[in-house]
């Protein structure tokens, strides 16, 4: 592969990258320096008219316009046809330039790296309204939004619920052991069953047109590298996407700032999410309908506990005393965490 790249020199290590649950990525190391080699997932069988394949090179494109923009971002280098996207056998791959740098979540930020967070993720949508724009025509504010933003109903979250509570409490056949995980999961899903009985009235409608436009659509800590204070490079473009932008700002906070006893950082959210206000230009009426609809996703999601039980695959149970303590945390203190993004 190596060999379509000019200048990248001859190979001397190829080391796996641990980090992150569903990439597949190498640090490769030649004799000119160090580069990233990703393996784009379930992109079979592409060719140059492929959907799956004009995805990814939608993605390449809109990092290398992004970078032209002073976004900090690291698009794929060109090989000698020009292309990005090199298709080897049924794997999609892209290589990289390698950035040294380190993930930070919010623990580790002070209040004035929240708000530089903030302005970022602004500073990304507005960057991605201008270049994903049609390049033969004038420039639109923000594509249309897509069906199917609909929020979950608790009737069918109900019935997972039952489902999930049968795996924790050892009757779905399978005869293994039960665990301290097994019983917090039990007991979070027996609170989160009476949670949504008592607001399932609050259910968010089907948005009638909020703003809407271009996003990262994966943005947390693994997927922002930092070297010292400042964010040098923003990776892993595979989601990006058409969605209520506000949403993604609010799901970001959430995961940076959230603690491990499952509350977050208010005094953090607040300096991001002004920041993110200012730079993207986003109204506190389009936050505090964000805020509604991510809580209650949140308050619906059991993503952790499928995996689990359903895959068999326990590479996020870490993540769960937090991601399950929040949504709870996140009810109880519905208006503080609303004003903290409005105010």
């Amino acid at each position: 592969m190596l060999r379509r790249y000019p200048g990248v020199g001859e190979p001397l290590a190829c080391e796996p990258i641990t980090k992150g649950l569903l990439n597949h990525g190498y640090r490769v190391s030649t004799t000119s320096g160090s580069y990233f080699l990703k393996h784009h997932l379930d992109k079979k069988h592409l060719d140059d008219t492929s959907g799956e394949r004009a995805a990814i090179v939608r993605q390449h494109r809109a990092t290398q316009r992004l970078q032209s923009l002073g976004v900090p971002v690291v698009p794929p280098l060109t090989d000698t046809r020009g292309e990005t996207v090199t298709v080897i056998g049924e794997r999609c791959y892209a290589l990289h330039p390698w950035v040294d740098g380190l993930h930070r979540v919010g623990a580790q930020l002070t209040l004035a790296q929240s708000r530089r967070l903030g302005t970022l993720l602004g500073t990304v949508h507005t960057g991605l309204e201008q270049v994903m724009a049609p390049r033969d025509g004038p420039p639109r504010a923000s594509p249309p939004a897509r069906p199917g933003h609909h929020s979950p109903d608790a009737v069918d979250t109900f019935a997972l619920i039952d489902d999930l509570l049968a795996a924790a409490r050892g009757q779905d056949g399978r005869n293994t052991p039960r665990d301290a995980f097994d019983e917090l999961a039990e007991h979070r899903l027996v609170e989160r069953r009476a949670l949504l009985e008592q607001h399932a009235h609050r259910r968010p409608p089907t948005p009638e047109g909020p703003a809407t436009g271009w996003v990262h659509g994966d943005f947390h800590p693994l997927n922002l590298l930092y070297r010292g204070a400042d964010p040098v490079a923003i990776v892993d473009w595979d989601r990006l996407d058409v969605q209520p932008r506000a949403e993604e700002a609010v799901r970001a906070a959430a995961i940076f700032f959230v603690r491990p006893a499952g509350e977050l950082d208010l005094a953090k959210v607040r300096a991001y999410a002004r920041a993110y206000r200012r730079a993207a230009g986003a109204g506190a009426g389009e936050l505090a309908a964000a805020v509604h609809r991510v809580w209650w996703e949140r308050l619906n999601d059991f993503w952790i506990l499928r995996w689990r039980y359903r895959l068999d695959d326990r590479r996020a149970d870490p993540q769960f005393p937090a991601v399950s303590a929040l949504a709870v945390w996140w009810t109880r203190e519905y208006e503080a965490v609303c004003a903290a993004f409005t105010e």
